[in-house]
């Protein structure tokens, strides 16, 4: 399963965690380039990686882009990633992008996510353009020598063809039920 580079994304409705409906179709009218990150509350690799999402978002965002974060996993094994805590983390950490529930684990399932966090980065057509990693290094900021996400989302942007169309994951893996 899942959605290979070239192909169209799988179309989805979520319930976000500021109370409203997202449905990835609305985000394809208004945006040139959306990237999906599959994230959740309490992965290291996450929480390592909040603020270069918080930045990319605000980088790119008046260009075209938009960012969603979706939480996969299983909250009845994993009860910090409730949706009642993923709304008290957007309120924490001052997300400046949707981050939705995929209670289901459905849309986890149909764009083939297999870490958190695991990036997949769509243009306006609602072709996968690229797909895993943020970056080459989830540890140190500074240190960071390739920037996966923000390399393909200026090629977006730029109507250039994607140098590097996927990565392997870096993080935990999706909590399945």
């Amino acid at each position: 399963m899942g959605t290979n580079i070239g192909g169209y994304a799988p179309d989805f409705e979520l319930p976000g965690a500021d109370n409203t409906v997202h449905h990835l179709a609305r985000y394809l009218e208004t945006f040139r380039a959306v990237g999906v990150v599959f994230m959740c509350n309490h992965c290291p690799y996450v929480k390592l990686y909040l603020e270069r999402l918080k930045q990319i978002q605000a980088e790119f965002a008046a260009q075209g882009f938009t960012l969603i974060g979706i939480n996969p996993n299983d909250a009845v094994q994993f009860p910090e990633d409730s949706f009642d805590k993923m709304k008290q983390l957007v309120v924490d950490q001052s997300l400046n992008f949707p981050y939705l529930r995929d209670e289901t684990q459905d849309v986890a399932t149909s764009f083939g996510a297999k870490k958190t966090p695991h990036v997949f980065l769509l243009n306006q057509a609602g072709v996968l353009c690229y797909s895993g990693a943020i970056d080459d290094n989830p540890q140190q900021p500074a240190a960071v020598k390739t920037h996966y996400l923000r390399d393909a989302i200026a090629q977006i942007l730029t109507d250039a063809p994607i140098r590097l169309t996927a990565t392997e994951p870096v993080g935990c893996s999706v909590k399945w039920r």
